[in-house]
């Protein structure tokens, strides 16, 4: 019997012992878990906190510079550069450098208009972006050597000039050709010059290949001429143009047009159209910004009509009402401004606002 005893004791003890092993293990599998949910917990903690931080530092930047990304852009219109002006849209090589040199100063960066009506708006903190536009690819504007490098006095030249004495200016622009293609007569030539501007980040956009008015015409007619000029540049390059700017500024009877349509075997959807003059134009993240009709101002001096409308008047103006202006937070991925301008948000960009 006491065997029988001790063996059932024993049994009894070894069923116990396994009945306890059980509920210690799934008690440290429950420990796991708390842990695990606890560490979770912990981290998801400290990356709120951490955000919150880089949230509070980049608001803090974005108001120490003044930031303001739904400001007033400069969108400058410049035609030949030549000794002797023939012209009230001709400017001299040393005006040019002039103008340029200034917005160097006063913290323009230039940005090209497929940057500009995309958004892709990649300047540093507390600068002014500015886009430099360059109509009917004159010879004047562009001209390259013997060993494609530009020639003195030309457009490029001096802006690559400028931006080499300043640090930081871009030396990029947008330029709006047509058939005349800078004086070049065979394709070749013409893809020449097209593939050394857009390796250099310059942006190549639609002018209509023969410069024709659009006002008036029909639908049919202001397409087929918008679609030729896009034909004709990607005839010479694989980059399609993103914009258009307008022959003599002047609109088709329905704007739309211009923006979108198809001719032949061309069909056409830009990020904007660029008219030929007046004022500044509106950031493209504010919700008037109106990509059918984008300002541009004429480059010259402060005389006659120009003493208010032209890019020195401008430039003079944007600089007493810098609060009025364009100014970069550094980062693309966001858009900044004084917390009383939110209403002025498109939609489409509600998810980037940094207002301080």
């Amino acid at each position: 019997m006491g065997r029988l005893r001790i063996g059932r004791a024993g049994v009894v003890v070894v069923a116990a012992g396994v009945v306890l092993a059980g509920c210690g293990s799934g008690q440290d599998e429950a420990d796991e878990q708390k842990a695990k949910l606890a560490a979770a917990a912990k981290a998801s903690a400290a990356a709120a906190a951490s955000q919150a931080n880089l949230l509070k530092t980049r608001t803090a930047a974005a108001a120490k510079v003044k930031a303001n990304e739904l400001g007033q852009v400069p969108v400058l219109m410049y035609h030949r550069v030549v000794d002797k002006p023939a012209t009230q849209d001709d400017r001299t090589p040393k005006q040019f450098r002039t103008e340029l040199e200034r917005l160097a100063r006063e913290n323009y960066v230039p940005v090209t208009a497929a940057e500009f009506v995309t958004g892709r708006i990649d300047i540093p903190a507390g600068k002014h972006p500015v886009v430099l536009t360059f109509d009917d690819s004159s010879p004047s504007q562009f001209e390259l050597d013997g060993v494609g490098v530009p020639r003195p006095n030309t457009a490029v030249a001096i802006l690559q000039s400028v931006a080499k004495a300043h640090p930081g200016f871009r030396p990029v622009g947008t330029f709006y050709v047509t058939r005349d293609m800078f004086g070049k007569e065979t394709p070749e030539e013409g893809a020449q010059m097209l593939l050394w501007l857009t390796d250099k980040g310059f942006d190549i956009g639609n002018h209509t290949r023969d410069h024709l008015n659009l006002r008036g015409k029909e639908k049919k007619a202001v397409n087929a001429e918008v679609a030729a000029g896009h034909r004709l540049i990607t005839g010479l390059i694989k980059t399609p143009p993103v914009t258009l700017a307008l022959p003599y500024g002047n609109q088709p009877d329905t704007k739309e047009w211009g923006l979108k349509g198809s001719s032949g075997d061309v069909s056409y959807n830009y990020g904007g159209v660029f008219l030929a003059g007046y004022t500044p134009a509106l950031s493209p993240f504010n919700k008037k910004f109106d990509p059918l009709g984008i300002p541009r101002i004429r480059s010259m001096d402060k005389t006659g009509d120009c003493a208010k409308f032209c890019s020195v008047a401008w430039l003079d103006w944007l600089k007493a009402n810098a609060d009025e202006r364009y100014t970069s937070d550094g980062d693309a991925k966001t858009i900044a401004f004084p917390k009383f301008k939110a209403p002025f948000v498109a939609k489409s960009f509600s998810d980037r606002v940094l207002p301080y």
